[in-house]
């Protein structure tokens, strides 16, 4: 998609002042530059709604990207214009749910909030206008392995990136200011040139799957990145990334996160910026409650996303060393599609390990992969972008790209699930600075259902009493250093 904006103006006394220790990090409260939502679905009669929340008192230019589960490919981005204090939100259908032609998932909106381009399919019959996922990024010339068909575009996970700030006064300020709730003029807003700074924090979010017929809605809130950029992601030709992190010098790019009750600061080349991001998420294990039922009325499902993998793992992305290369980067350990032991195609395979416990310290291990292609068996691997483990063979969340974890005759408790286990080592490249994160970098959540269906009520009536809850990944960090204990640099 060519962006629809040139930077015509940068206000160079703001990038000049910025704090030259400036450190993309991880924001515990929620706001930032940067949102990151682990898990989008359309399956099993399901929708995705989601908002987008502006709190700054700046207007903000946001590219939002779709990527389906497999190998994280792009199947729609397109940029959105929050005006101060806006909420933009949608809904992710699909579309044979709709009545319409296809197998694949689509977008809609009701917002009146500007968009680059304007959703310009449709309109449904209840007069929202819609857009298709694409299918460009792994078909024909581009084909990864993984599926071809529109399919592919039913569950992934999705990114928000602020792009610049929006000079007030400005034609595009007062393009995409709603008056009366409407924005005057988002045709203009598309085309003309504007003047754009460097985004400030302010950004949040959240999204919540839901089955209308089931009675089910599982909400969760995006994961937010503040000092992800000194710089406005706004040329014309410009799609940032996650490996877009940049700092004042422009030859390094820092995280800063805390391990163990420190401060940890990590340096990393400008060539190597996917790892500072990267760093943010690294996870030696994850930790959360399961609950099951052997009659399917309870049930549970882990969402574990890697929302920098295919930046180690897809070979459009493996030319960190300035040649396209076979091999996976560090911390992952097979290329996507790599016809290897333990791989194959569509798969990009890492090995794990589980420790089961109930909730009385009951505990079981079992046996870790022996180095032959894990899913469907147990114990698992985790082998997409996006993973959705279940507990019992029906997932909760319809899908099936993920491992059956096995918690024998255990009902509840907690699941640990080792990210740089024994069985395979992950261990990120070291930073400039010598620190050495174990694990992979991982977000999600678990979702848990009760069904009770209908029950009856004392007027003789009855109510739909089913419940569901999600609940954030708990997860521990470790870091290690040759020549001193992983600290600021």
């Amino acid at each position: 998609m060519n962006k629809i904006a040139t930077l015509c103006t940068l206000a160079v006394s703001l990038a000049a002042s910025a704090d030259a220790a400036r450190a993309v990090s991880l924001n515990a409260n929620g706001l930032g530059q940067v949102l990151i939502y682990p898990y989008y679905t359309v399956n099993a009669g399901q929708q995705t709604l989601l908002t987008i929340v502006n709190a700054s008192d700046a207007g903000k230019m946001v590219q939002v990207s779709f990527r389906e589960a497999y190998n994280g490919r792009v199947v729609l981005d397109f940029d959105v214009f929050l005006s101060r204090h806006d909420v933009w939100t949608a809904a992710v259908f699909k579309l044979s749910d709709a009545g319409l032609p296809g197998t694949g998932a689509a977008i809609l909106s009701n917002d009146n909030t500007c968009t680059a381009p304007q959703l310009p399919q449709g309109p449904l019959p209840n007069g929202s206008r819609y857009q298709q996922f694409l299918n460009s990024s792994y078909t024909h010339g581009l084909s990864d392995t993984g599926p071809t068909d529109d399919s592919r575009t039913n569950e992934g996970h999705f990114e928000v990136i602020a792009m610049a700030d929006i000079v007030a006064g400005s034609p595009l300020d007062q393009d995409i200011t709603h008056v009366n709730g409407i924005p005057p003029h988002c045709d203009r807003a598309q085309s003309d040139a504007y003047s754009g700074v460097v985004p400030t924090s302010g950004l949040f979010g959240s999204a919540s799957i839901v089955d209308v017929a089931k009675g089910t809605f599982f909400a969760y809130n995006a994961e937010a990145l503040e000092g992800f950029t000194v710089l406005p992601f706004a040329t014309q030709f410009e799609q940032p990334s996650l490996a877009s992190a940049n700092d004042l010098e422009g030859v390094t790019v820092t995280a800063r996160q805390i391990v163990g009750g420190a401060t940890v600061a990590s340096v990393f080349p400008a060539t190597r910026r996917i790892d500072a991001v990267s760093a943010l998420f690294a996870a030696d294990a994850l930790y959360n409650e399961y609950v099951i039922s052997h009659d399917s009325s309870v049930g549970t499902d882990w969402v574990v996303t890697f929302p920098t993998k295919h930046f180690y793992v897809d070979t459009m992305h493996l030319d960190f060393d300035g040649a396209l290369t076979e091999q996976a980067e560090p911390p992952f350990t097979h290329r996507f599609g790599a016809r290897e032991s333990g791989n194959g195609p569509g798969l990009s395979c890492n090995e794990i390990a589980l420790h089961v416990f109930d909730r009385e310290e009951g505990t079981f291990d079992p046996a870790p992969c022996t180095g032959v292609l894990c899913p469907p068996k147990s114990p698992p691997a985790f082998c997409y972008e996006t993973n959705v483990a279940r507990f019992s063979s029906a997932s909760v969340l319809g899908s099936q790209l993920g491992p059956l974890l096995d918690v024998t005759s255990f009902s509840n408790g907690l699941l640990q699930i080792d990210l740089a286990s024994s069985v395979e080592a992950h261990d990120m490249n070291a930073s400039s600075n010598g620190n050495v994160f174990h694990g992979l970098p991982a977000i999600g959540f678990a979702v848990t259902k009760f069904v009770n269906g209908n029950v009856p009520l004392s007027n003789g009536l009855t109510a739909l009493a089913n419940y569901t809850a999600a609940y954030r990944h708990r997860a521990t960090t470790s870091c290690s250093n040759a020549a001193a204990a992983c600290s600021q640099p």
